[in-house]
């Protein structure tokens, strides 16, 4: 599977989720002092994203 997330530490020692598409970074969250913070910011992606609407900047 090309898309995925990843749960990586920054230089900050946090835990950071990324969205990858192969090895692009494509988005990723702010940091998080634990594992599961980062985990359920995917969570939260998966539940809400699909029916977000999309707005445009004028």
């Amino acid at each position: 599977m090309a898309h995925k997330f990843v749960i990586e530490k920054n230089k900050a020692g946090e835990f950071v989720a990324k969205f990858k598409y192969n090895s692009e970074i494509i988005f990723w969250t702010e940091g998080y002092k634990s594992k599961a913070g980062a985990q359920n910011a995917i969570d939260s992606i998966l539940k809400n994203g699909p029916g977000a609407p999309v707005e445009e900047a004028e």
